[in-house]
């Protein structure tokens, strides 16, 4: 019978093999563990894509109302503005139309009621 005897050399060649095959064994795991984390990310990535698509599309048309809305609202402003302009200008012809003959008639009148005043007065005496 022989005598194995095992050297120094072949004990590290048999714990290198060992830490290798634990080596190994550790990045299997850790890839397994990236390649779940990598799935789930895909999965969020898909449903963040299918909740926001519509919701773009929504704000989009949101938008699109809010500036139609915008330029009828801009339209009504010059509208407004155009009615002011015509009723400042109306107003101030009426004023200088019906003034001056106000102004006269009720001169007229002050005067007439202070000489009938007056009158009264004279025919008392």
């Amino acid at each position: 019978m022989t005598t194995a005897t095992v050297s120094a050399g072949e004990w590290a060649a048999l714990v290198a093999s060992g830490a290798a095959a634990v080596l190994v064994l550790g990045l299997l795991v850790v890839l397994m563990s990236l390649s779940r984390t990598l799935a789930a990310l895909r999965q969020t990535a898909e449903e963040l894509r299918t909740t926001t698509l519509p919701l773009l599309n929504e704000a989009r048309s949101a938008l699109e109302q809010a500036g139609s809305e915008l330029e009828r609202v801009d339209g009504l402003l010059v509208t407004a503005e155009s009615i002011s302009t015509t009723v400042d200008s109306a107003s101030r012809l009426a004023y200088l139309a019906f003034s001056n003959p106000a102004v006269k008639v009720l001169a007229f009148a002050s005067g007439t009621a202070r000489a009938a005043r007056a009158f009264r007065r004279n025919k008392r005496d």
